[in-house]
C-alpha cells in the first residue's frame, strides 16, 4: 500500500476534524518500542452503522471501515474500506461525535487486544495482502486483509476474512457481531485465546516453550503424578466459546511421563504399563524430550485404518501383537520444565503438533482436530462406524477431573458394565451364552441392568467361560431380590451362574428401558483399565447453555435447536426465525426482569407475521422447554398460567414460533394486586405521530400533577406505553377504575385530542388512551418484546428526554434493537425497579373512590 507523500501520516486525520468541537483525541505520530502491537475495533453508529478495524503499526493505527463487521466464518468475505490513519490514542476513544462533524455519531470500543503480523507487515501492505493473528476479547486466531482495488477508486477497497483454524466457526452457529454487541470497556470480557507462538528454533531438535511462547506456561518441577482430564457425556455443544473436535478413539487412555529422557506409560487408573509396550516406550524416548507429560490414547487400527477395541484387546492377549499399537497423542499438560495446565488447549496443542511434526514415529502420532461443526464431524464419525467425537474448548485449561470443557458425543449408547454372572450355551458347548450385567447405584450397591448375548466369536465366548468359571460364587452379588430366578433369561430358574463382581465389560446397546434395563445389547470387549467399583450408569448431560448437536435442516444456537431457521417470518424485511431466536437470546438480560414472576401470555405465529396468529395463555399441550406452569389456584376456573423466567424458556419459546410476550400487571406472589398501571396511547386513523408524542407529554403532565412518576416505552407498533409503578395495595377493580378516571379527565379536558371510548369510529383523528390494560387478566406487550406485525418492531424503553427524537412506535426492530442497546450509556428505566407509588392521594385528587 503506497502511502501518500506528506509531512505526517496523521495529516489527513487532523484535516477532517475540528478538535474545538469534537471530543476525539488529536493525538500524534508516536512509534512505540518493545511492546506488542495493539489492535482495536470500534463500533460506529454514524449515518450508517459500521465497524472501524484498526491495527497499530509505525506509531499510528492503520484503519479500515468494515460495514458489516467481522465474522468467524471463513466463507464471509467482508468489505473493508481503507481510510485515513488514526493516532494510537484513538484506540481508547468512546463517545459521541457531534452533528456536522466528520463521522458524526456514537463510537464504542467493540474489541481490543494485540495483533501479530505473519511476515513483514509493511511488505504485505505494499503488496495488498496482510496475514495476521489476533488476540482480542472477542476476536482470535488467524485473519487476512486483501486489497481488491483496481486503481483510481476514491476509497480503497479491501476484504477482511477469517482464515480456517481452530477458531473458525460457521455463521449459522455463531455470529460474533450479534452475539457480542457491547463495548469491551463498559463490559470487559476475558481475553480470547490467541493462536500461540511456538518457539521452534531453526535447526533445533525439539520445540521448547519460552516465557512468552505459550500463554499460561509456568516454570515448575516435573509433577510426580498427573491424572487425566475426563470428558462429560453430553447431548450437544454449547454455542459459547470455540470448540475443537477430535475422533473418540476406541482404545485405552495412556499418560506418558518422561523423566530424564525415560518414558513411563501410565493408565487412567495409575498403573504402569510400560512393560506391556516396550516398543512404544522406545519410540517415545526417541522424541528427545527430557521432562514432560503427554496425554493420549492407544489403539489398534483395523484393515480400514479405523480404531478397533477388539483388535487392541487381542493385541494385549497375544503379547507379540502389541507391535500393532498406535499412540495418538492429543495433549501435553507439562513440557520441558514448564507446567502448561493453565495454558489454553489450543496453545498446548500447537506446541505438541510442532513437536510431532518434526519427530513423529510410526506408532506415535498427533491426534488431529477437524475444521467443521460438531454435527458434521459426528455425522462423519458415525458413517465410519466410529464411537463418536470428543469436543474440547479451545481456550480451556487442563483439569485432572471430569469437566464440561471436554464433551463426549457418541454415535450410539455404549459404556462399561460389571459382569455379575453368566449363562451357559443351551447346546452344552463350553462357552458363555450371555453375560449378566450390573452398575453401581449412587449408594454403592450393585443393581442389575440386563444381559448381553451377542457380539463375540466362538473363541472369545470360550475364553469368557474359562475366565468367569474361576470366580463363581453361590449367590447373586445384588441386594436381596435383584437376581431372582427368571429375571435374566427365559431358561429355567437356576440357569444363572454368579461371579465376583470384578470383571468389566464394554457393551453397546440401543436404549435404556423405563425400569433401568438395556435393550438390544452387543458385547464389545472386556476392559482392564477401569476398576469394577467405578462403574456407574452413564447419563448424557444437557448443559445449561448447551443444545443438541446441529443436524441437517436445523441450526444450533444458544442452547436450543432451531428448526426451519432460514424460514422468513416477515416478508417485508426478510427477517427469519433464526433472527428472532437470536434477538431474544441477545436481550435476555433486559427482558427477563419484565417477565420473571409474572403470568405471561404468548403470541405465536407459526407461519410468520402475515399468517394466522395464536394468543396463548396456557400450555395447551405445547410444552415449551423451560416455561413454568404457575399454581392453578392463582386463577380459579382457568388453566394454569405460564411464566417465562429463564433465558432457556425465552429462546425455546421463540423456537416454538412465539413472537410476542405479554405480561400481567401483577406478580404471581401477589396475583390480585397489581404493582403497575399502564396507559396505552393508541392512535386512530389520521392521527399524526406528532399528535401521539404530544399526547404522551400531556398524560405524563397529568400524572405528575397527581404525584405519580411515569416511565415511557414504544409499543413496537403504532403507539406508546406510559407505565406507572405502584405499590400493590389495591385490587384490579380499583386500579382499573382509577386509570379510567384519569383517561376520562383527559377526554373532558382536551376533547379535540383524546377520547375515552375505544373503537375506530370514536377516535378518527384522535387518540384513545387505553385503560383496559389494567383489568384483571389483561396483558400488555412486555418491554423488549417483538411485535407480530410487518417489520417486527420492538417495544423499547426510552427516556422522556428522547421522546421528541422518536420517529414511530416501531422505531426499533429485532434487527436494530440490540445495536441500539449497545450504544446506550445509561438505563432510562434504572429507577423504575425501586419505585412503588401509593395511589390513595392521587385517587382523592381526581375524585375517584374505590369500591369497598
Amino acid at each position: 500500500m503506497a502511502r501518500e507523500a506528506r509531512l505526517d501520516p496523521l495529516d489527513k486525520y487532523w484535516s477532517k476534524r475540528d478538535f474545538a468541537v469534537t471530543s476525539e483525541p488529536r493525538g500524534e505520530h508516536a512509534p512505540r518500542k518493545g511492546k506488542a502491537l495493539s489492535f482495536v475495533i470500534q463500533k460506529h453508529a454514524a449515518s450508517r452503522l459500521h465497524y472501524d478495524f484498526r491495527l497499530e503499526l509505525d506509531g499510528v493505527l492503520l484503519s479500515w471501515a468494515v460495514p458489516r463487521g467481522p465474522s468467524f466464518d471463513p466463507a464471509d468475505k467482508r468489505m473493508a474500506i481503507h481510510v485515513e490513519d488514526h493516532p494510537l490514542s484513538y484506540g481508547s476513544f468512546e463517545g459521541t461525535i457531534p452533528p456536522k462533524q466528520y463521522g458524526a455519531g456514537t463510537v464504542i470500543v467493540w474489541d481490543n487486544g494485540t495483533w501479530e503480523p505473519l511476515g513483514d507487515p509493511r511488505e504485505g501492505l505494499q503488496k495488498g495482502k496482510l496475514l495476521f493473528n489476533l488476540r482480542g476479547q472477542k476476536l482470535a486466531g488467524l485473519w487476512e486483509l486483501v486489497k481488491i482495488a483496481k486503481g483510481g477508486e476514491k476509497q480503497e477497497p479491501w476484504i477482511l476474512f477469517k482464515k480456517r483454524d481452530a477458531f473458525a466457526r460457521p455463521k449459522a452457529d455463531f455470529d460474533v457481531v450479534s452475539a457480542l454487541p457491547d463495548s469491551v470497556i463498559a463490559k470487559p470480557l476475558r481475553a480470547a485465546p490467541a493462536q500461540p507462538k511456538v518457539a521452534v528454533a531453526r535447526g533445533a531438535k525439539r520445540a521448547r516453550p519460552t516465557d512468552d511462547s505459550v500463554p499460561g506456561a509456568v516454570k515448575a518441577p516435573l509433577p510426580a503424578k498427573i491424572s487425566p482430564q475426563l470428558a462429560t457425556l453430553a447431548t450437544g455443544v454449547p454455542a459459547a466459546g470455540q470448540w475443537l473436535y477430535e475422533i473418540k478413539f476406541d482404545g485405552y487412555r495412556i499418560m506418558t511421563r518422561i523423566d530424564n529422557g525415560e518414558a513411563t506409560l501410565v493408565t487412567r487408573g495409575g498403573h504402569d504399563w510400560s512393560a506391556k509396550m516396550p516398543g512404544l516406550v522406545r519410540e517415545l524416548e526417541s522424541l528427545g524430550l527430557k521432562s514432560s507429560w503427554l496425554d493420549g490414547e492407544i489403539v489398534v487400527l483395523d484393515e480400514k485404518g479405523l480404531p478397533s477395541f477388539n483388535a487392541l484387546q487381542k493385541a494385549f492377549d497375544r503379547g507379540a501383537g502389541n507391535a500393532q499399537i498406535v499412540y495418538f497423542v492429543f495433549d501435553v499438560p507439562y513440557f520441558e520444565g514448564h507446567d502448561l495446565r493453565e495454558a489454553p488447549l489450543v496453545s498446548r496443542r500447537q506446541l505438541l503438533k510442532a513437536l510431532l511434526d518434526e519427530k513423529a514415529t510410526d506408532h506415535v502420532r498427533f491426534s488431529a482436530a477437524f475444521e467443521a461443526d460438531a454435527a458434521s464431524v459426528l455425522s462423519s464419525a458415525c458413517r465410519m462406524n466410529l464411537e463418536g467425537v470428543i469436543a474440547k474448548r479451545a481456550d480451556a485449561p487442563y483439569a485432572s477431573r471430569r469437566t464440561e470443557t471436554w464433551l463426549k458425543l457418541k454415535c450410539q449408547q455404549r459404556q462399561e458394565f460389571v459382569v455379575a454372572g453368566y449363562t451357559d450355551r443351551s447346546d452344552g458347548t463350553p462357552q458363555v451364552g450371555s453375560l449378566l450385567l450390573g452398575v453401581h447405584a449412587p449408594d454403592g450397591t450393585l443393581v442389575s441392568v440386563g444381559s448381553v448375548g451377542t457380539g463375540w466369536d466362538t473363541e472369545e465366548a470360550a475364553a469368557l467361560k474359562r475366565k468367569l468359571a474361576k470366580i463363581e460364587i453361590p449367590k447373586p452379588p445384588f441386594p436381596a431380590g435383584a437376581g431372582k430366578p427368571g429375571r435374566w433369561s427365559k431358561r429355567a430358574p437356576g440357569a444363572e451362574r454368579w461371579v465376583e463382581p470384578r470383571v468389566v465389560a464394554e457393551v453397546a446397546f440401543a436404549e435404556w428401558t423405563p425400569d433401568g434395563q438395556i435393550r438390544h445389547a452387543s458385547y464389545v470387549s472386556l476392559r482392564t483399565d477401569k476398576p469394577a467399583s467405578a462403574i456407574v450408569r452413564e447419563t448424557a448431560k444437557t448443559l445449561t447453555d448447551a443444545g443438541p448437536v446441529k443436524t441437517a435442516g436445523t441450526t444450533a444456537t444458544g442452547g436450543i435447536k432451531v428448526s426451519n431457521a432460514d424460514r422468513v417470518i416477515d416478508p417485508s424485511s426478510g427477517l427469519t426465525k433464526l433472527d428472532l431466536v437470536r434477538y431474544y437470546e441477545s436481550v435476555a438480560d433486559w427482558i427477563l426482569p419484565h417477565l420473571k414472576n409474572r403470568p405471561c401470555s404468548l403470541v405465536r405465529g407459526p407461519t410468520g407475521v402475515t399468517g394466522e396468529l395464536f394468543f396463548q395463555k396456557h400450555d395447551e399441550k405445547i410444552s415449551i422447554p423451560g416455561i413454568k406452569e404457575l399454581d392453578p389456584k392463582l386463577w380459579p376456573g382457568h388453566g394454569a398460567l405460564l411464566e417465562v423466567g429463564t433465558a432457556q424458556a425465552l429462546a425455546s419459546a421463540a423456537q416454538m414460533n412465539v413472537i410476542e410476550f405479554h405480561t400481567w400487571n401483577s406478580t404471581a406472589k401477589n396475583i390480585d394486586k397489581p404493582d403497575r398501571m399502564i396507559f396505552d396511547l393508541d392512535p386512530g386513523e389520521g392521527t399524526s405521530w406528532q399528535h401521539v408524542q404530544e399526547a404522551a407529554i400531556l398524560v405524563r403532565t397529568l400524572l405528575t400533577e397527581l404525584g405519580l412518576q411515569a416511565w415511557l416505552k414504544t409499543s413496537g407498533g403504532k403507539g406508546l406505553h406510559v407505565v406507572v409503578p405502584i405499590a400493590p395495595r389495591f385490587n384490579y377493580e380499583a386500579v382499573k377504575g382509577f386509570s379510567q378516571a384519569v383517561v376520562q379527565h383527559l377526554a373532558r379536558t382536551i376533547p379535540a385530542r383524546f377520547v375515552a371510548k375505544s373503537g375506530p369510529s370514536n377516535r378518527v383523528g384522535r387518540l384513545f388512551v387505553d385503560f383496559l390494560r389494567n383489568g384483571h387478566g389483561a396483558t400488555t406487550a412486555a418491554a423488549f418484546s417483538a411485535r407480530a406485525r410487518p417489520g417486527l418492531g420492538v417495544s423499547m424503553p426510552v427516556a422522556w428526554d428522547d421522546l421528541t427524537k422518536l420517529k414511530s412506535g416501531a422505531q426499533w426492530t429485532i434487527a436494530t434493537a440490540r445495536e441500539h442497546l449497545s450504544f446506550q450509556s445509561t438505563d432510562p428505566w434504572a429507577d423504575y425497579w425501586t419505585t412503588r407509588q401509593p395511589l390513595t392521594a392521587a385517587m382523592k385528587m381526581i375524585g375517584f373512590t374505590p369500591a369497598k
